[in-house]
């Protein structure tokens, strides 16, 4: 087991996020590059109002750092690193734009819907053209039946993968620290995997992303101190969509990532609902940890549950992929 990696990893991205993001936060604060928050229904939501956002500029940046750093020393800085570095980045920068347009415009809105995807669009793309290049696999691995040749609808598949993920991890950042916890739990289980399959450059970007949100935490728990905004949310529902292709276990994204999902799917269940009923709602309000709080539960609750659920669906994702 490459312990040194593990630990070289986890406490470089956790020493530089833990370090650096008391003084993001400041510069944000002195600033005035707030989030504006605009939840309808959810009135307690408003005192969050002017809290800093894309705190994700933190733990992307400790993650790059910390996987070339350690990289270098430990000869594990392959093209899969690479690859996965190139993905984080390019959406975190287009969450980023995102964000700017909030924070200076003093508004909930960013990027126009099709402005968003369209950038999606490009990057995963540009991730599939150095994939294909790399001569990696086509095919997908379906559990219990074995990898299926896709041939070109491959990357069409892979596109529709990051773009979905992306966007999952965006909608289930809604609360302190509820999108963080989960993202730390689902990329220690892929690096699980990628230590399982030696695919270490995989391993490295896996571990160093659980030390940096691990620092990132400390500050994004209720009360939030700064929220990870679009940057951080975009960046590592891309980044982990990439990991699972990359380790060739697509469709455990699914229950691995199982919250995400469940909270995706309630979004786009109540809007197909409310179109087909004419404006009735089938749900409170989505996504879905929006009824547990219009319901009484308390941000910490929500995300203790939720948290457990996704630890849970992690634990069992890793042993029958094992």
């Amino acid at each position: 087991m490459q312990v040194g990696l593990w630990i070289w990893s986890l406490v470089v991205a956790f020493a530089l996020t833990a370090a650096f993001l008391p003084f993001l936060i400041r510069y944000f604060r002195a600033h005035g590059e707030g989030q504006t928050i605009w939840e309808k229904g959810l009135s307690w939501h408003e005192k969050k109002n002017g809290t800093p956002t894309m705190g994700g500029l933190m733990f992307i940046s400790a993650t790059v750092v910390t996987t070339i750093i350690v990289g270098l020393i430990h000869g594990d800085l392959d093209t899969s690193a690479g690859i996965l570095l190139f993905t984080m980045v390019f959406y975190g920068l287009l969450g980023m734009w995102d964000d700017s347009i909030k924070v200076f415009n003093r508004q909930n809105d960013g990027l126009k819907a099709w402005q968003k995807l369209l950038g999606q669009v490009v990057g995963a793309v540009i991730f599939m053209i150095v994939f294909m290049h790399e001569g990696f696999s086509m095919s997908l691995h379906i559990p219990l039946v074995g990898n299926v040749a896709l041939g070109l609808l491959y990357p069409v598949f892979a596109i529709i993968w990051l773009i979905g993920f992306s966007n999952a991890v965006n909608l289930t950042d809604g609360l302190d620290g509820l999108a963080t916890g989960l993202s730390i739990i689902s990329f220690l289980a892929y690096a699980i995997i990628a230590q399982h399959q030696h695919q270490y450059g995989v391993l490295l970007f896996c571990v160093a992303v659980v030390g940096a949100l691990a620092a990132f935490l400390l500050w994004n728990h209720k009360p939030a101190q700064i929220f990870m905004g679009d940057m951080g949310s975009l960046a590592l529902g891309g980044s982990l969509a990439a990991v699972a292709i990359l380790l060739h276990h697509e469709l455990s994204l699914l229950w691995v990532g199982g919250v995400f999902v469940i909270e995706t799917a309630t979004v786009i269940i109540q809007v197909s609902y409310f179109r087909l009923t004419h404006g009735k709602r089938l749900f409170k309000m989505t996504p879905i940890h929006h009824q547990f709080e219009l319901d009484g539960w308390s941000e910490w609750r929500i995300d203790g549950t939720f948290w457990a659920i996704g630890a849970v669906l992690a634990l069992t994702g890793v042993w029958a992929m094992w």
